[in-house]
């Protein structure tokens, strides 16, 4: 077996230390890990790789003695591992404000995916659409979806489709309000590029 590489991070800028620790955690082998030498207890840590690798990253306390605390980070996976990001049930039903009430947590994704909450009577104004393709689940509520050419009554259970660039408003209905899920690919950040 060969020796684990130690990450000392006690001298190296904070916003510099978790980017250079997940980089590490990436090069390893499964079933290899690496000894984190730090200055405190690194929950933070912990907690960004838990909700990027779920269970494919082991986490082992080894030392901590106030001035050094020493952890060992194993990769247990090759992949992030698959786990329940929501249970609908946490947001279906509960009174909330209009907007996004629940977002996919992870920054290392392919996907968008969020819950968006209407309040009674609310609604999205008429837009047009990102260049993606979008599902919707109707979870709670009811509502109406106005599109270029009619309307969609929208109640729990239904998945909508909205494609690419399409027209739509959603108005929710005045005493129920309207929750659903919304999924799509990513959209790409912006970009500063040269003028051709």
């Amino acid at each position: 077996m060969s020796e684990e590489t130690v990450i000392d991070v006690r001298d190296i800028p904070k916003p510099e230390r978790h980017p250079l620790i997940i980089e590490a955690y990436r090069k390893l082998e499964v079933g290899t890990g690496l000894i984190l030498v730090n200055d405190h207890v690194p929950e933070g840590l912990r907690v960004e790789m838990v909700r990027e690798f779920a269970d494919a990253v082991g986490w082992e306390p080894l030392e901590d003695n106030g001035e050094e605390v020493r952890v060992r980070i194993v990769r247990q996976a090759s992949t992030p591992t698959p786990r329940v990001v929501l249970d609908i049930a946490e947001v279906a039903g509960a009174e909330s404000e209009s907007g996004s009430v629940w977002q996919l947590p992870t920054k290392q994704r392919d996907l968008d995916a969020n819950v968006i909450a209407l309040a009674p009577g609310g609604e999205i104004r008429e837009h047009v659409g990102p260049n993606l393709d979008v599902l919707i689940h109707v979870l709670d509520g009811a509502g109406t979806l106005e599109t270029e050419t009619g309307t969609i009554a929208l109640s729990p259970g239904q998945i909508v489709w909205l494609p690419r660039l399409s027209l739509r408003r959603f108005i929710a209905d005045a005493e129920a309000g309207l929750k659903y899920f919304s999924v799509h690919q990513r959209k790409q950040g912006l970009t500063i590029s040269a003028r051709p």
